[in-house]
């Protein structure tokens, strides 16, 4: 009923807004010598309470125009640096369309830098290369951390087990900041569950991206950006969140900002602490057994994260920088595993169960450093990035197996077990990016060479008369090197005034061996070694037919390298009848993209996507060869996979004081695969996730928001088949002393229905299992910005971002 109800209230709206808000304002600026101006600001405002409607900058040719306006009496305001602040008489707007006479901006001695415009972003920004989701445009993200920002996200899917998807397809690199997280599995997940809701600005989501970045991950990029503010002096926001679920989690963090002329000191401090929650229930029936397994699991997590940085403005051409991060996440994990065992022909009668009460300490400690150099002209620019990090993760884990019979009785097959895990990764990298016009475009060129070191260590105890004695038949280590030498070339130009080129060619050699080293020598192995050359070519097309129908065409090769955490085959149990387990044997998966996007109005966007990818990297879920009452994770490559996706983001407004946000994407999956005797994969699924966002502008500086996600069925991995799912959040806001003291009350999950449910057969299994998660939760969000000490902003702010960052690759 809920996705119905999703739909019918977007139909219903979108039936009733048909000629509601159609009407427009446009007009051009020219300068003294009539002259076009481009990239003017122009500030559309109430007549009545000079409230801001709308900022628009003006095109190439000097023209704006504001859309989908409600009948009613405004004024413009027109901003252009070096020139003088227009000011327009009323203007009324009675016809569908009205065209102002051309306006003259006139030269001033005042800089525009010193004018100060502010203007609420909107929850959703589509630019030619990236979806931009403004994560401070929506009420419901207080509270929240990155992870569960993304389930948020416009194109991007979670699964069970956390793993990033957009637009359907895996393999998506995350980056915060520019800077690539070179975490995966776990540690990644993890590592954005502690970025707070309250430290992130936007979220930017780059489907193909072009031969500057690095051709790894198959989905393309996320990039989280925080906050950061230009402003001159000092600037700085305290923020507090208090969430209650199941259990209760606390954040406090504050953001800092000291800018003069010379240089820019920047830093955040944050603190977050709290339970966690989830639950996972599977039945499997496998080799004539059926196993009823539930596993509980609570956390107790501690986390601080630091940010100092450092830009020194040489001259207004050359920039040297240096930005250090710090996390440091201490958890203390119980997980209550429970098994049933039972026979199938008898599935009602338990023939023994197994307990197995995990408890874990876990530490993390991450570390990295950048330094940077960047020369920018008006038509050239030259960057060098130098970057290291460094990232120890240590686990101690205690893991009681005890079987007992039917009647509860301890069964002598019982036993205690204990392992040691340590993982430390060392990445250091330098890379050079240069821009430079040319007769025949504009020309970008640059270099990389990075290197990932990884040092794994697991070590088995057996409890044998209270005492733990090391297991060498399961102990081992893994060490795994990866060198990758990068160079590209990219080529952009007009065609002609409607039609773009950008296109590029990206080379990378990887130089990879995993080395499994055991305490056995009869279980030793041959190391794993990878070295090739792959070439990732990159095209996109734009054709702007009328300034408000943009058309855009990109195709890209990418490629997936299998990271330490899939590679490491080390078995990690819930209990002995369930575990996970690497391997070392994966080839790197390579994906060709397609996508066909207009964007309408410069707010409605659509995509259509294709992708074909070969030895795509898939976990699946399997009966244990050596053990008939135990089931695995594994990873393995399947041959192919076929994907076919579509997206359609919409934001409206209904009145002026509600607003409306919609987004639809689907995708279909074509799995296929065949491992012999052990199996086939022949795998087709739909998928559709609709997203809604309605904010309510109440008055008084009062606003309300109700949210909501439908996500229909779909395939995770290679072989697991899950079911809808939706979640419907609310929220209110009010602001205080002159804006400086935002609280917010929010309210997640109201019909609790954002776990996940499915089925898997595959491999001698046929699994059917659910999970939740502490997602149903009221939150208290507190934040206060202290204000800049600073007498004028040296930066205009429109609120909507213009300026063009340097996005690291």
């Amino acid at each position: 009923m809920i996705r119905y109800f999703f739909l019918t209230i977007s139909l219903l709206l979108a039936a009733s807004l048909i000629g509601q808000n159609s009407f427009s304002i446009n007009g051009n600026v020219k300068d003294q010598q009539n002259q076009s101006i481009p990239s003017a600001t122009i500030v559309l405002k109430a007549f009545k309470d000079s409230s801001l409607v709308k900022v628009e900058m003006t095109d190439e040719n000097g023209n704006f125009n504001f859309r989908l306006l409600p009948k009613s009496s405004y004024f413009i305001e027109a901003y252009f640096s070096g020139m003088k602040t227009y000011k327009s008489d009323v203007i009324e707007v009675k016809d569908a369309e009205t065209k102002l006479p051309s306006i003259t901006l006139i030269e001033s001695s005042q800089n525009l830098d010193e004018i100060q415009v502010t203007a609420k972003r909107t929850i959703l920004e589509v630019k030619s290369d990236r979806t931009i989701f403004n994560v401070q445009g929506t009420i419901n993200s207080v509270g929240e951390n990155g992870l569960n920002l993304l389930r948020k996200a416009p194109r991007v899917t979670l699964d069970n087990n956390n793993n990033i998807s957009v637009m359907g397809r895996s393999g998506v690199l995350v980056y915060v900041d520019g800077k690539r997280v070179p975490l995966a599995g776990d540690e990644l997940s993890n590592y954005l569950q502690n970025l707070s809701a309250e430290q992130i600005d936007r979220i930017e989501i780059i489907t193909s991206p072009g031969a500057k970045y690095e051709a790894q991950g198959n989905a393309g990029i996320i990039d989280i950006r925080l906050k950061k503010d230009k402003n001159l002096g000092f600037n700085s926001t305290l923020s507090s969140t208090f969430s209650q679920g199941r259990y209760g989690i606390g954040n406090a963090s504050g953001i800092f900002n000291y800018r003069q002329k010379k240089y820019n000191l920047f830093g955040s401090l944050g603190y977050r602490a709290g339970k966690r929650w989830n639950e996972l229930v599977f039945k499997n029936y496998q080799n004539s057994f059926l196993l009823n397994e539930s596993n509980n699991s609570v956390s107790d997590f501690q986390n601080v994260n630091e940010k100092i940085g450092l830009d020194y403005f040489i001259n207004a051409k050359h920039t040297i920088g240096f930005l250090a991060n710090f996390n440091q996440n201490t958890s203390d994990q119980c997980n209550e595993n429970k098994t049933f065992i039972s026979n199938i022909s008898t599935a009602d009668i338990v023939d023994s169960f197994l307990l197995a009460p995990n408890r874990s300490d876990i530490n993390r400690n991450q570390s990295s450093y950048n330094l940077n150099y960047a020369w920018k002209s008006k038509e050239r620019s030259l960057s060098v990035d130098l970057d290291y990090g460094s990232f120890d993760n240590r686990g101690d884990y205690n893991q009681p197996n005890n079987y007992y019979d039917k009647n509860s009785v301890l069964l002598p097959s019982s036993n205690l077990n204990l392992y040691h895990t340590k993982n430390n990764i060392d990445i250091s990298s330098i890379k050079l990016d240069s821009e430079f016009p040319s007769k025949i475009g504009k020309i970008g060129a640059g270099l990389k060479l990075s290197q990932v070191n990884t040092d794994n260590d697991f070590l088995f105890y057996n409890i044998i008369n209270q005492a733990p004695i090391q297991n060498n038949n399961r102990s081992n280590i893994f060490d795994y090197t990866e060198n990758v030498y990068a160079a590209y070339v990219n080529y952009s130009r007009a065609l002609t005034n409607k039609w773009n080129l950008n296109s590029g060619l990206r080379a990378e050699q990887t130089d990879a061996t995993g080395d499994l080293t055991a305490y056995k020598p009869e279980l030793e192995e041959e190391p794993v070694h990878f070295n090739y050359l792959k070439f990732f070519p990159s095209v996109g097309l734009s054709f702007n037919y009328k300034p408000e129908h943009a058309f855009g065409l990109n195709y890209s090769r990418r490629i997936n390298r299998p990271n330490y955490n899939v590679l490491n085959p080390f078995k990690e149990q819930l209990s002995e009848l369930s575990f996970i387990q690497g391997n070392k044997f994966l080839k790197p998966e390579i994906v060709n993209n397609v996508e066909l996007n207009y964007t309408l109005k410069y707010m409605y966007s659509f995509s259509l996507g294709y992708s074909l990818t070969t030895d795509q990297i898939t976990r699946l879920i399997g009966a244990d060869p050596n053990n008939p009452k135990a089931s695995f994770i594994n990873w393995d490559n399947l041959a192919t996979q076929n994907l076919f996706n579509a997206n359609a983001s919409c934001p409206i407004d209904i009145t002026k004081w509600w607003n409306m946000y919609s987004n639809l994407s689907c995708s279909y999956t074509d799995n296929r695969a065949d491992y012999g005797t052990y199996g086939k994969v022949d795998i087709q699924a739909f998928n559709y996730i609709i997203y809604q966002q309605h904010t309510f502008n109440l008055g008084k500086k009062w606003k309300a928001e109700l949210s909501g996600w439908y996500s229909g069925p779909g395939v995770w991995g290679g072989v697991f088949l899950y079911e809808p799912t939706h979640s419907i959040n609310v929220g209110v806001q009010r602001k205080f002393f002159n804006d400086k003291l935002n609280v917010r009350l929010t309210a997640d999950d109201l019909s609790y229905q954002s776990g996940w449910s499915g089925y898997s057969d595959f491999g001698g299994l046929y699994g059917v299992g659910y999970g939740n998660y502490d997602s149903r939760k009221a939150t208290i969000s507190l934040s206060y910005d202290l204000g800049n000490k600073s007498v004028k902003s040296r930066k205009r702010n429109t609120g909507i971002e213009s300026e063009s960052k340097r996005v690291e690759n």
